[in-house]
């Protein structure tokens, strides 16, 4: 009789609980969601050494002595870099790409990583939104040929970039072999909500 009996409070307790378990969500009733497409234009500087450097070294592996030698491989670098309208560093600044890379290549000649960046925006039509980049940036010379243009994958965004899906295009417009310091070109397509 002791079994039976706690089989039907059992019940009743898990019927009563669910309610308020289930509570989690609300339905929403759907609303037509318009697709934009937004096209950006900046470029991008990356600055590893001097006395205001963008980017740092937080980690690296054992075979790794320093920055650039014998090979940046398995090295973790922490970034904020500067985004200005112009391709010098002196040009108006438009925002800031915070992230981190791992730089992948045993080859000390050649630079790729793996990239993480929030690029910020801090003025004009778009601040306080940001788009997020997740990618590999491919195999290039350290100091890459003029033209050459690499693809990579926008994988989010925030204000006016909720929900953003898209691509970058860089483009090196100039890059130093002995300090490291870069600046990119950048053309993203930006495709959210």
């Amino acid at each position: 009789m002791k079994k039976q009996a706690s089989f039907p409070w059992g019940m009743i307790f898990c019927l009563a609980i669910a309610p308020v378990y289930g509570q989690y969500y609300e339905n929403v009733e759907p609303h037509a969601m318009v697709e934009k497409v937004t096209r950006l234009h900046f470029f991008y500087h990356d600055i590893p050494v001097g006395n205001n450097p963008t980017t740092v070294l937080i980690a690296h592996a054992n075979i790794t002595d320093n920055f650039f030698s014998p090979s940046p491989f398995g090295s973790l670098y922490a970034m904020n870099d500067p985004l200005t309208v112009g391709p010098d560093l002196t040009s108006t600044v438009i925002g800031n790409a915070q992230g981190m890379y791992i730089a992948l290549s045993h080859d000390p000649a050649k630079f790729t990583a793996v990239f993480y960046a929030d690029f910020g925006f801090t003025t004009g039509r778009f601040n306080g939104s940001s788009f997020s980049l997740f990618s590999r940036y491919p195999p290039t010379d350290y100091v890459p040929s003029p033209g050459t243009i690499r693809e990579m994958a926008i994988v989010g965004g925030r204000g006016a970039f909720r929900m953003a899906k898209g691509f970058a295009l860089l483009r090196a417009t100039s890059s130093n072999a002995t300090t490291g310091n870069a600046s990119l070109e950048f053309n993203v397509t930006l495709y959210h909500y």
